[in-house]
């Protein structure tokens, strides 16, 4: 089974309700969990915020976490994560920001990703360093919240 797969079946499991909060992925860890079936009744609402301005205007992110961390940060992450799961009133949130090339990385080196996973208990940053294209390090991103997810959810649901 596919991490994606068991991510919506753990989410059905518990009847999470589950938000995506992108940058550099644009909507790609969203499109992955809709492509299982069922993933209707656990995804809620994806929100792409590829520019600054977006993050604070949709998730509330606020100027001050760009201003002293960057975007591409932990901080950054968190709070996607944290206004994500306001705004779409989810339970579970997933957000990712980072420089996917080839050009950028004035913040953090090309490749470096972020990626939150959370609840309104506890939000779960990672920070990644990925190589490849553009696209490959866009697609590994993915693959990586996928996964951070899953065990996100493991940790916290599965012994219940």
């Amino acid at each position: 089974m596919k991490p994606e797969e068991k991510v919506v079946e753990l989410l059905k499991k518990h009847q999470l309700k589950l938000t995506t909060i992108e940058s550099c992925t644009a909507g790609a860890i969203a499109a992955r969990i809709v492509d299982v079936p069922g993933a209707s009744e656990v995804f809620e609402q994806g929100f792409v915020t590829y520019s600054n301005e977006a993050k604070m205007r949709a998730v509330k992110v606020r100027e001050e976490v760009f201003e002293k961390y960057g975007a591409v940060s932990k901080e950054c992450a968190k709070e996607m994560v944290h206004g994500g799961l306001l705004e779409a009133k989810a339970d579970i949130a997933v957000s990712a920001t980072g420089f996917a090339g080839p050009s950028g990385g004035w913040e953090a080196p090309v490749g470096t990703v972020f990626i939150g996973c959370g609840s309104a208990k506890e939000i779960q940053v990672k920070e990644y360093h990925l190589e490849g294209s553009r696209s490959e390090v866009r697609e590994k991103a993915v693959t990586c919240a996928v996964r951070q997810l899953w065990n996100y959810l493991s940790q916290h649901f599965e012994h219940l």
